[in-house]
């Protein structure tokens, strides 16, 4: 007999690219400064570069085309969120997230998630846009981002 659903989640609001991730706690791996990017040649506008993280070369991506960004930028240093991997690619287990300040848990159930998705096509890379009690989110389409790295990363 399966186990039944939680009725609650605990998550994390990532401060993106002008935009607020919604994410499991779980995938979050750790959260460090930002230092030392790899770039990648050809890269689309969302792919930083990499970054290395204990030992692996993690891709660095950013959700600023998915939100138009205000005119002055943060006064918080960028830092990244290491996420763990959704699709078990053996060579490429995290991907990271370009951010301006920390992560903020917090615990959801079905009534606070509401779908706030107008019928327009979403962005490359999500999956849908939430609002988070007061609070507009997108959740990322991690699977389809794993998918166009390792396709990228193998090419070259």
């Amino acid at each position: 007999m399966s186990e039944p659903l939680p009725r609650e989640i605990r998550c994390v609001l990532i401060p993106s690219g002008g935009v607020r991730l919604l994410l499991p706690n779980a995938s979050v791996a750790e959260v460090i400064t930002l230092a030392g990017v790899e770039a990648v040649a050809d890269a689309p506008v969302w792919l930083v570069g990499r970054i290395t993280w204990r030992g692996w070369r993690v891709p660095l991506v950013r959700f600023d085309h998915v939100a138009a960004l205000a005119e002055e930028g943060s006064a918080q240093a960028p830092r990244v969120a290491v996420l763990k991997g959704v699709s078990n690619y053996p060579d490429m287990p995290y991907l990271a997230v370009l951010t301006h300040g920390f992560p903020r848990l917090t615990t959801l159930n079905a009534e606070l998630l509401l779908p706030t998705h107008d019928g327009h096509e979403l962005p490359f890379g999500v999956r849908a846009r939430v609002l988070v009690r007061d609070d507009t989110a997108v959740i990322p389409d991690l699977e389809a981002l794993e998918e166009t790295l390792v396709g990228m990363f193998a090419e070259a």
